[in-house]
């Protein structure tokens, strides 16, 4: 049975579809779609990097800015010779420092300081009159400092100390250690 009819397949008058109903037309290949939602994906996840990126990098440099100062008794006090008290490599200071501020940073050999950080937390010392509880300064270092067992062995040459405070900042020129006494 042949099912075409003078030659011609045969489609009837209104034939929705216009092709082959034999399946000799191909059908159209499929649309690409745009790449206006893959842009806008790409878009959105660089943008979340870049804030978070921004954030870490502000978090973090927020941190630098406040140096790590640190106090802590040591275990014991040890006893130096009598002009280790006065360390002959300590510059003088070249500018007087304001009186009026009560930052550790300004504190010289002789003044008292006070802690007022929380208890077992990072102290937060100022400078103070010399009562019960406070600090003496009984030298100050200044200088590049690499934490608590450099100061711990700055102060150990100093006789009489019972406890240190140093002061790390990322500008070394900035950095100093004290060694105190508890009265």
């Amino acid at each position: 049975m042949n099912p075409t009819y003078g030659g011609q397949p045969y489609r009837p008058e209104g034939d929705p579809y216009g092709g082959d109903p034999y399946g000799g037309d191909p059908a159209p290949a499929p649309g690409r779609r745009g790449r206006g939602p893959l842009i806008a994906v790409l878009a959105v996840v660089l943008l979340v990097v870049v804030v978070v990126a921004g954030g870490a990098f502000w978090f973090l440099r927020g941190q630098g800015d406040d140096a790590a100062p640190v106090a802590a008794p040591s275990g014991s006090a040890v006893a130096g010779d009598p002009s280790a008290g006065t360390d002959a490599a300590e510059p003088a200071p070249s500018a007087a420092a304001p009186e009026s501020s009560a930052d550790p940073r300004f504190a010289k050999v002789g003044q008292c300081v006070r802690n007022e950080g929380a208890a077992g937390g990072k102290p937060k010392l100022v400078i103070s009159g010399c009562a019960a509880k406070s600090y003496e300064v009984l030298s100050r270092i200044d200088g590049a400092t690499s934490g608590e067992r450099d100061a711990e062995a700055k102060c150990g040459k100093v006789e009489g100390y019972t406890n240190w405070y140093f002061f790390d900042s990322e500008l070394d020129t900035l950095d100093f250690v004290l060694c105190l006494k508890q009265r």
